[in-house]
């Protein structure tokens, strides 16, 4: 199975049981419409929203005030605890940024005592729809791990497991990317590519499929893998999920050419709950 678009990702979550939201910063009128929309949706069923209720309140639908807690939040800082706060005692399910800066966001959410990390990898997905490639594609990491090591891209590879069930994909066909597809020991991404492969081969990854190291145009592009030898390949030119060497590297709308100007909603998972930024 696969998801083709947004659109049709869409209509697949809203056949899932709805769920609770945590917005940290809800003083603005995009994010606001966001909520109701979800709402509308039938995606989500209640939201607590942080910020200045004086401003949220006259936003909100009045048929929808039954489903919005407003809860006010001074600066940037307290309406991310507060939203963190409420998915830490089970209040909402997932959260979201808001109208608050991503370093207040991000350390509402690390920190020791009142956030939501766990003991793994912290990690981020992307999710991009091409109008080259005829299904959603996901890269991971590209903003939180700078240089992963093998072991911590072997986690975060691990990280996107939930999302995948979430949209009803299985196996998960996981393109390791870097500089050249020939495995050099001057480079070390390709040396962790191949080590990831191998460990997929031998059932060491459950649920993955992942080869490399691909170039990108191999990941994406059947043509390409054709060309280059490797069109037998199960990943290339089919990738759900592509792994990528360095956070400032190899993404995909680094690359216009090849992606045809991506739409890119950035979802991120984290240790034991979903944020979406």
């Amino acid at each position: 199975m696969s998801i083709a678009s947004f659109s049709a990702l869409k209509d697949h979550v809203r056949t899932l049981p709805p769920a609770g939201l945590a917005v940290a910063g809800g003083n603005d009128p995009d994010v606001v419409r966001a909520v109701i929309a979800a709402l509308e949706a039938g995606m989500i069923d209640r939201a607590i929203m942080s910020g200045d209720p004086a401003l949220m309140a006259p936003m909100v639908p009045a048929k929808w005030l039954d489903h919005v807690r407003l809860v006010k939040g001074g600066d940037a800082t307290e309406c991310a605890r507060h939203a963190v706060s409420a998915v830490r005692v089970g209040e909402a399910d997932i959260l979201m940024k808001g109208h608050v800066d991503s370093t207040s966001y991000l350390r509402a959410v690390v920190d020791g005592e009142t956030g939501i990390r766990g003991d793994g990898v912290l990690s981020n997905i992307t999710v991009a729809s091409m109008p080259s490639y005829p299904k959603l594609l996901v890269v991971t990491d590209n903003g939180i791990v700078p240089i992963p090591t093998l072991e911590q891209k072997r986690q975060i590879i691990l990280n996107t497991r939930p999302f995948f069930s979430g949209m009803g994909i299985s196996p998960i066909r996981v393109a390791a990317i870097a500089a050249t597809e020939k495995v050099s020991d001057r480079l070390p991404a390709t040396i962790d590519a191949n080590a990831l492969a191998e460990e997929s081969r031998a059932n060491g990854l459950p649920g993955f499929i992942v080869d490399g190291p691909f170039g990108y145009d191999v990941a994406v592009s059947k043509a390409s893998a054709e060309k280059k030898g490797l069109g037998h390949s199960p990943v290339a030119g089919n990738a759900d999920l592509i792994i990528c060497p360095q956070s400032t590297r190899q993404t995909p709308w680094r690359n216009p050419g090849s992606c045809m100007a991506p739409q890119k909603p950035d979802p991120s998972f984290w240790a034991r709950r979903v944020l979406s930024c």
